[in-house]
């Protein structure tokens, strides 16, 4: 199974177009999520360091990182990018920093429960998204 979403899927090619539960788990880049978790691990068990400003620069080296994370594995040969599932992918990955905590927990707006909620409603949410590009 290819990252890349399948929407069409002619008979002669076999296989099957993606379900509701595949395109979830396709646009959710768990690699880089799991990538981020031991980023910020090493980040906050560092002493004598600017926590906040490596937590942002790396949250943002993140996001840069799963948007060509996601070109790259989803790149098929004579298909056009997967632009679609690039920005829902990467939107993914800043839903799930925000709901893990760092770096916003550093902003005075910030609630662990506003993160939760939006981590719930953004991944029920991104399994109705059918990209156009196939």
């Amino acid at each position: 199974m290819g990252r890349r979403i399948v929407t069409t899927r002619y008979q002669s090619t076999g296989g099957s177009v993606d379900t509701y539960f595949d395109k979830v788990i396709k646009y959710i880049p768990a690699d880089i999520v799991g990538a981020w978790v031991a980023v910020t691990g090493l980040i906050n068990s560092g002493s004598d360091v600017p926590t906040s400003l490596l937590l942002w620069i790396a949250f943002g080296a993140g996001t840069v990182l799963t948007a060509l994370w996601t070109i790259k594995q989803t790149s098929v040969p004579n298909k056009k990018p997967a632009k679609t599932q690039v920005l829902v992918s990467t939107g993914s990955f800043i839903v799930w920093v925000f709901a893990l905590g760092d770096p916003f927990a550093t902003l005075g707006f910030y609630r662990p429960l506003y993160g939760s909620l939006l981590l719930i409603f953004y991944t029920l949410a991104i399994g109705l998204v059918t990209p156009a590009e196939n």
